[in-house]
């Protein structure tokens, strides 16, 4: 036993360090900012200059865009910089939209800025920026007489003081800046949500704790992009098959790997360990066929957000959030109200009576695993719509999801949904307080508060009933 737990140390804490180093190394990939450039009839415009610069001014990139109308430029940190699209490479007639062919964004992730463009704009030519180089003085105006400031002037700036249109996609500060991280903070729980209740309900039927689950989330967005980017599919389209081969993926791994082990009678240490090594050969089998690039769907990349005023949220975040809300609350109700639930709470609380009452121990846990593939595959299409894809996306999210599973109470979903909940919040709201760059720490931290004072977690008991 103790040369057993000793493994296990030397394992966790060489999985430690391998997170650690390649999380630091992969977070210079994880800031950036993109969009997509469109006429008036959502036409693609190709070949117009956008530079980024640093907050002091200094340029970082300029790239053009290309012929579907997308450009990109990566970031090496968070902090604030400038976007300016440059009106002289625009096609002749179009001009920006309300006079604001530079925008302030502050990048704490991988970002959005849009130039909505227009045929004619009030108060602006083609080239001429409010406050650039070409605005008339306040002792000539347009017209040469002295002593009056222009007018147009005046409209084009008071135009750009009222209006907050589309480009800056973090809240300006207070409370809208709150509203803006509560509200990025429960999209962000739900996506742990999704990966967390599967990971809890192959806990709580197998007692496994299964490392390779995170690269299960990432299986999902790779596949939807190959269907999408490969294939030509809609995401949407690709999407569902992407989940479908999921949960196919989570049946043939307890099929192929999982089942034969317990039939064996492998210990839940050394099945640990194994899964660790099954996570590293499809990060890297990943990694080979896919490469070590961050890739975006097709579609849904420069998405108009909706500006409420006191909140800045695109479309794509209030329609998978509200799907995995919706999966989530169907997963609970099938869990209480199922026979197949009731046989899976019966099997995570105590698998040798389930049997005796003549449940398939097996059936249920390789359904268990199932389900399991295929909210993880979700959650990775969902996260890849915001994100984009990468080999080790799901890597990082890894120790959250665990972190969810914890809190919430080890083998109970309900337990993990809220734990995930708590988790996804607490992170995005603790920016407000804490550099970004300590935002996990911070969750980490209220997890190991919570195992003090609670080591069975929120909803868990001191004894697990599922």
């Amino acid at each position: 036993m103790r040369r057993a737990l000793l493994l296990l140390s030397a394992a966790l804490a060489g999985l430690s360090l391998c997170l650690g180093v390649s999380s630091s190394a992969a977070a210079q990939d994880a800031y950036g900012i993109h969009g997509t450039l469109d006429d008036q009839q959502d036409q693609p415009v190709e070949g117009v200059s956008i530079t980024v610069s640093d907050a002091s001014g200094a340029e970082i990139a300029t790239v053009t865009t290309a012929a579907d109308g997308t450009w990109a430029v990566p970031l090496d940190a968070e902090g604030d910089y400038v976007v300016t699209l440059d009106e002289s490479t625009l096609p002749e007639g179009l001009v920006v939209r309300n006079c604001k062919p530079q925008l302030e964004v502050n990048v704490t992730g991988d970002r959005t800025a849009l130039f909505p463009l227009d045929t004619q704009v009030d108060g602006c030519t083609p080239g001429e920026s409010p406050g650039g180089g070409e605005t008339p003085s306040s002792s000539e105006d347009e017209s040469g007489e002295p002593g009056e400031e222009s007018s147009e002037s005046e409209d084009a700036a008071a135009d750009d003081a009222a209006a907050d249109e589309v480009g800056e996609i973090e809240g300006e500060g207070g409370a809208t800046r709150a509203i803006s991280l509560l509200v990025s903070g429960l999209h962000f729980g739900l996506m742990i949500a999704l990966a967390a209740v599967g990971l809890s309900m192959v806990f709580g039927t197998t007692g496994l704790t299964n490392f390779a689950h995170g690269d299960l989330v990432t299986f999902g967005g790779v596949m939807a992009l190959l269907f999408n980017v490969t294939f030509g599919l809609p995401v949407w389209i690709a999407a569902i098959a992407a989940v479908v081969l999921g949960a196919a993926f989570g049946w043939a791994q307890d099929w192929g790997l999982w089942s034969p082990l317990r039939r064996r009678g492998t210990g839940l240490v050394s099945m640990m360990i194994i899964s660790i090594g099954v996570a590293l050969l499809i990060r890297f089998a990943t990694l080979f066929f896919v490469g070590g690039e961050r890739q975006r769907y097709t579609e849904y990349v420069g998405q108009p957000p909706w500006d409420f005023g006191w909140l800045v949220i695109s479309p794509k975040e209030v329609v998978t959030g509200l799907i995995a809300l919706a999966v989530c609350v169907a997963v609970g109700l099938a869990l209480v109200f199922t026979r197949l639930g009731k046989a899976t709470r019966a099997v995570a609380d105590n698998p040798s009576l389930a049997a005796s009452t003549g449940i398939d121990v097996n059936k249920v846990v390789r359904l268990v695993w199932t389900i399991g593939g295929a909210l993880a595959a979700m959650s990775g299409v969902f996260l890849s719509i915001s994100d984009g894809v990468k080999f080790d996306m799901g890597q990082h999210l890894l120790l959250l999801v665990f972190a969810a599973v914890v809190l919430g109470g080890l083998g109970t979903a309900f337990g993990a949904f809220v734990g995930a909940m708590l988790i996804g919040v607490f992170v995005q709201m603790s920016t407000l307080v804490v550099a970004p760059e300590l935002k996990y720490v911070g969750a980490l931290a209220v997890l190991i508060i919570i195992m003090l004072t609670r080591p069975q977690g929120i909803l868990g008991r001191r004894e697990r009933i599922g």
